[in-house]
């Protein structure tokens, strides 16, 4: 176990390290800071002075260790757009994309995971054939579309949700939160059934196929065979094996669903890090945006390292295999 946890956290290390060259690649690569940083009326002793202050003189390699060390403490640097430090602005918009999806993936779960059982189980009913259909389209129809279907149902035919921003907010130290709110709650719904749609009927459609398989092999068959009762060979034996690879999906679509907020948070004005990163790129603010790139690569790479772990646990083959590996 701990070989294995070692050998996953440098990975991971590597992988970060990869991100952040990507991300510096835009400092070095994409336009020239100093003249988002200066006025037209800075001479050009002010400007190689400005130069030489924030090392762009440097090697390379010595600018992306700087950068990498300072990225590893959370420093981005200066936003050019708004004149402050980017882990600030980041910090702001945090609990918002946050918020919205944890409760994405709460939706996601709560109903994915029933509806998945369900149609495995009643395959041939007219409620399973009905929820297929409209799985169906959750999974074709882009999320950009779905929101604006949402607004216009529900904030402009019925009039009874809103349809931008995040309404009221109750400051909690750091973090924001609009869930203590009433403004704040319905202004959350449409926002994470846009983001949770998708990721609901994936997981669905997961489940459902899963345990059709688990169903069919011969330990259930053999349950059968010993008279078990019904309910604790579906939701003991059979549920409880398909939710191994579920666990992985599930753990790699909560990294998707901060990252892809962004066309959420967009359609809806809602003011997270997605929407941040949206007004970085139309402004060409690169410090935001390569923060913002370096951050989704952390939560991808974190989430993924806690996705392989409790896959560890959780399945007992990958013991044995390693056990039996280890031992030849």
């Amino acid at each position: 176990m701990f070989s294995f946890v070692v050998n996953r956290f440098v990975q991971s290390v590597l992988v970060m390290l990869t991100v952040g060259l990507i991300a510096f690649a835009m400092f070095r690569f994409v336009g020239d800071p100093i003249n988002n940083l200066v006025g037209q009326d800075t001479t050009a002793e002010q400007r190689a002075e400005l130069r030489e202050s924030l090392g762009l003189n440097d090697p390379f390699y010595v600018q992306y260790a700087r950068f990498a060390v300072n990225a590893a403490q959370g420093q981005f640097g200066q936003s050019y757009f708004h004149r402050r430090p980017v882990s600030e602005l980041l910090v702001e918009r945090l609990p918002a994309t946050l918020e919205l999806s944890l409760v994405a993936a709460v939706l996601a779960l709560v109903l994915g995971v029933p509806a998945g059982v369900y149609t495995a189980l009643h395959r041939r009913g007219v409620l399973s054939q009905i929820i297929m259909t409209a799985s169906l389209f959750g999974v074709s129809i882009p999320t950009f579309l779905i929101g604006i279907i949402l607004i216009l149902i529900f904030g402009v035919m019925l009039q009874i949700l809103p349809t931008f921003g995040r309404g009221e907010v109750i400051d909690l130290g750091w973090w924001t939160t609009g869930m203590a709110t009433p403004s704040g709650l319905k202004s959350l719904i449409l926002p994470a059934l846009t983001l949770a749609l998708f990721q609901l009927t994936l997981i669905m459609r997961l489940v459902r196929a899963e345990m059709l398989e688990v169903l069919r092999t011969d330990f259930v068959k053999f349950a059968r065979a010993r008279g078990l009762r019904t309910r604790s060979i579906h939701f003991v034996h059979a549920l409880k094996n398909s939710l191994v690879p579920v666990i992985t999906i599930t753990g790699l679509q909560l990294g998707s669903l901060i990252a892809f907020a962004i066309i959420t948070e967009t359609v809806f004005q809602w003011p997270g890090m997605g929407l941040l990163f949206i007004q970085a790129v139309i402004e060409v603010d690169i410090p935001v945006m390569a923060a913002y790139l370096v951050v989704i690569g952390f939560v991808f790479v974190l989430i993924n390292l806690i996705v392989d772990i409790l896959y560890f646990v959780v399945d007992p083959r990958l013991r044995v295999d390693r056990g039996a590996a280890g031992g030849h």
